[in-house]
């Protein structure tokens, strides 16, 4: 192993553009590195050079003065230029992958946020590609974003948020499908599956980089946008240390020998993107997601401001949280001032009432501390009781008036409800049963005129459709569909991915920061 001194001088990393991801090192003038990677011939920088003349005097002159003056680096480029100046190597391109960073298995509450950045992707390829993620620590299992290539050429970063409070500690995979679309069909897919892990609660930092380097032999420590890499010990290992951006970088090999001491606020690490084939008959909707919602930017007299669409096997209705929340629906209470989020709200329970699809139909049951109200009357925790047009249902069954909501539609493959208190104009829900298209028969479906005058709306393939009652046209819905032109849609209506985009993350990109915001919108 080269002295502490000169480790970053003598060595580089693998330069094979058919494995970007490689990180052994390379001695001078080998034609492989340690994983067997042919390096590719390139003419001596005037780093290089510069680093070999200053290894060279070190080895020469161990008692030298560090701030003497440099050899004429003419002379320096004589010796150690090769006779004749080597082939152009034709650019080769690099594979696609996804850089991610900023993950600390230490997060506070076990709140993350990870930044996603993708590389390497064809500069042919269309402006915008889909990012979709499913793991146990995303809120209902999955989530999904957009790339979009900026004026540069490269693509904006993405920021995905996820929390491991409350689960188990072990390793949990992230599976990543990069999608590309064509005329509102997917094209092209890539897919990557990485591990996070969520230590014990009892863990040391210490301990979780042990067991991040017993599988990282060659080590990459990055500090980046003011913050700190140290590195100690390290015998045995080949360490690949940068600062930049106001970053600090201290590095100390001459701790005892088996003592490992680092640290660093997050990792960072690269995700190879795989191409797979799409089958001829595959039908994938553009924009799959299993909860979204339709806002209305100008909602006219009786309209609500957001439509919440979901679609679960099993939907739980729940006190509102903007951190962690346990329900799928989340309900505020609602007064002459507007939202509540306090208040009255905090006598809802984090699960307060499930619907889901039975034999007979669709149904409720009370999971709640505070107990519902059915048309009046309490069913009992844990009573399963048979859903029908017209149904009043309160939140708590002590005090009245938290939350109230009215079964205005009965259909074959979902439920609507509609809210009958002073958020009325706020918001209204579609439960719609997931791959699950409508049928038209009238003894199958039941509404009331709120409901009669909504969009038919059901889910499949992966995602919601409009149908339009008249012709028996299907328009897939997603962020670009233009909703003014689809019967049952007022003007100023738009699809968001989120069933609450008023309380999106909105995050400061430069520092990779968050900075939770709830600008939540109110009749």
């Amino acid at each position: 192993m080269p002295p502490p001194g000169s480790i970053q001088n003598v060595m580089k990393k693998c330069s094979n553009p058919e494995h970007p991801h490689c990180t052994f090192w390379v001695l001078p003038g080998e034609s492989v590195c340690a994983g067997n990677h042919p390096q590719t011939a390139a003419p001596a920088s005037s780093y290089d050079l510069l680093n070999a003349a200053r290894s060279a005097r070190s080895e020469q002159s161990a008692t030298a003065d560090i701030r003497a003056p440099m050899p004429d680096m003419t002379s320096a480029q004589t010796s150690l230029a090769p006779s004749a100046t080597p082939a152009k190597v034709a650019y080769q391109p690099v594979q696609a992958h996804l850089h991610i960073s900023g993950f600390d298995p230490r997060a506070a509450g076990g709140r993350q946020t990870l930044k996603m950045e993708l590389r390497g992707m064809a500069a042919n390829c269309v402006p915008q590609l889909t990012l979709r993620l499913r793991s146990d620590l995303i809120p209902r299992g999955q989530v999904q974003h957009d790339f979009v290539r900026t004026t540069r050429g490269d693509w904006r970063p993405v920021f995905v948020e996820f929390s491991s409070r409350n689960k188990e500690h072990g390793q949990y995979q992230i599976e990543v499908e990069v999608q590309s679309h064509l005329d509102g069909a997917v094209a092209q897919k890539w897919v990557c599956t990485f591990v996070i892990l969520v230590p014990r609660r009892d863990a040391t930092l210490t301990e979780i980089h042990q067991i991040f380097l017993s599988t990282h032999k060659n080590v990459r420590v990055m500090a980046d946008d003011a913050s700190i890499a140290r590195v100690r010990g390290g015998d045995g290992y080949n360490l690949d240390v940068t600062a930049r951006n106001a970053g600090i970088a201290h590095v100390d090999l001459s701790a005892p020998q088996g003592k490992i001491d680092m640290g660093f606020t997050t990792i960072a690490w690269d995700e190879e993107l795989i191409e797979v084939d799409l089958p001829a008959d595959s039908h994938v909707h553009p924009h799959p997601t299993d909860a979204a919602c339709l806002v209305n930017a100008a909602p006219e007299a009786g309209a609500q401001r957001q439509i919440r669409l979901f679609a679960l096997a099993e939907c739980t209705l729940g006190r509102f949280e903007l951190v962690d929340p346990e329900a799928d629906v989340l309900l505020s209470h609602f007064s002459l001032d507007g939202q509540d989020n306090n208040g009255l709200t905090r006598r809802l329970s984090g699960r307060h009432a499930v619907i889901r699809r039975s034999q007979q139909g669709f149904e409720i049951e009370d999971v709640s501390r505070y107990g519902l109200l059915l048309d009046g009357v309490w069913p009992g925790k844990h009573k399963p009781v048979p859903l029908r047009l017209g149904m009043r249902i309160e939140m708590s069954a002590s005090i009245k008036g938290i939350v109230v909501l009215s079964v205005t539609a009965l259909l074959h493959h979902g439920v609507i409800l509609h809210r009958i208190d002073q958020g009325a104009h706020a918001e209204c829900f579609y439960l719609l049963t997931p791959e699950t298209p409508p049928v038209s028969q009238p003894q199958a479906n039941a509404s009331a005129p709120s409901a009669a005058a909504l969009p038919v709306l059901f889910h499949r393939d992966g995602g919601f459709w409009h149908l339009a009652p008249a012709s028996g046209k299907e328009t897939p819905l997603a962020p670009a569909t233009v909703l003014d032109k689809l019967s049952g849609f007022a003007r100023h209506n738009r699809f968001a991915s989120e069933p609450y985009p008023e309380c999106w993350i909105i995050r400061t990109e430069g520092a990779g920061l968050c900075d939770s915001t709830s600008a939540l919108l109110t009749a």
